[in-house]
């Protein structure tokens, strides 16, 4: 008997010893609206996964928002979705997922070492064979929202079936010579040329952009030799799915030129508005706003998504709008708003042009 407990104490240690080690590398699916970001960041399969976190700072690693939970470091209609998307993170980490898939080669990126940020952050489907999105967050500060705009969508997507994969590229500081356009194309037909990898099907892709972010995927999403999908040597999208596309940079025009590519001449992205490129052959294109989004309404209401859908109805594009009573900037989900619930509208209107 003695030995017998003696074999289940001895079971009992390995088990306890496993147990922290596991802790020790992987991270549990316990995140919250009330997680703090640092207990975010230094859960260790946050950090194994590659998965960018600094979203809102100036400098990545800047502590200012260590003590902040992540209710209050993205919208309140996307904290709840941002905090499932790190679980998911998390779970498909723990379970061999590769999380974080650089769109360039080594190669480039030790030519030109900005090209390091071009990452895709990969939220598989539970089943082969499914549709994808890149969902293509706003780059409203110096970087892109991940969090409020990426994992947020990223969740109730992949509670609808699909495979989903969240594009962190180059902004601001980083955004000269078009590279934005670029980053977003060349993910596009980095997706394209290994869906066979990814497990997804190769067609029928939809593409999912927010704010500045959706001015930009207007713009590939367009049949322009120089700037669309046919530069990048990619099939059509399926459809665009935008939340507050900004069709119209207004004013903040000659000061993105000043800031980004001071004394340069030539095409640059923020002059071309989504309008000017939309034609009876633009991909067919969902998209939302509000009534009340103040950010738009710096920038020139009437010239943002009204403009947009006048244009895309005179064209004879395919298209459906929403315009919400209550649905703010950056959003995201939408939840607590008016437009809670876009995002399945937004994948049946998708469904309807893969028929």
């Amino acid at each position: 008997m003695k030995k017998f407990f003696a074999a289940v104490g001895t079971l009992c240690v390995a088990v306890c010893l496993a147990v922290s080690a596991f802790a020790a590398e992987y991270g549990e699916p316990n995140i919250t609206t009330q997680t703090t970001m640092k207990e975010l960041r230094e859960n260790p399969s946050i950090k194994g996964s590659g998965f960018y976190t600094y979203c809102n700072e100036w400098i990545e690693g800047d502590t200012s928002y260590d003590d902040t939970p992540i209710s209050g470091y993205v919208s309140y209609a996307a904290a709840e979705d941002a905090a499932e998307g790190m679980n998911l993170v998390i779970e498909n980490y723990n379970k061999g997922v590769q999380i974080t898939w650089q769109v360039y080669t080594q190669e480039q990126i030790a030519e030109t070492p900005a090209l390091g940020m071009v990452q895709l952050f990969y939220f598989p489907a539970e089943t082969e064979n499914a549709k994808y999105v890149m969902v293509v967050p706003g780059n409203g500060g110096n970087t892109t929202a991940e969090l409020n705009e990426g994992a947020s969508i990223a969740n109730q997507l992949h509670e609808l079936g699909y495979a989903v994969f969240v594009l962190r590229y180059r902004s601001f500081l980083n955004a000269s010579d078009n590279a934005p356009v670029y980053d977003i194309g060349n993910a596009l037909k980095y997706l394209y040329e290994n869906a066979d990898q990814f497990g997804v099907q190769r067609d029928n892709y939809a593409v999912m952009g927010f704010s500045s972010g959706g001015h930009i995927v207007g713009l590939v999403g367009s049949d322009n030799e120089q700037f669309g999908y046919k530069a990048f040597g990619i099939p059509q999208p399926a459809a665009l799915l935008l939340g507050y596309p900004i069709n119209d940079f207004f004013e903040v025009k000659p000061v993105y030129h000043i800031i980004m590519d001071p004394l340069e001449v030539g095409w640059r992205y923020y002059w071309t508005n989504i309008s000017d490129v939309v034609n009876e052959n633009y991909t067919p294109t969902f998209f939302f706003y509000g009534k009340n989004d103040v950010y738009m309404k710096r920038m020139g209401y009437c010239l943002q998504g009204p403009l947009l859908e006048k244009t895309l109805k005179e064209k004879g594009a395919t298209y459906e709008c929403h315009v919400y009573e209550d649905a703010p900037h950056a959003i995201g989900p939408g939840r607590h708003t008016d437009a809670d619930g876009w995002i399945k509208l937004a994948t049946e209107f998708w469904e309807e042009q893969c028929k």
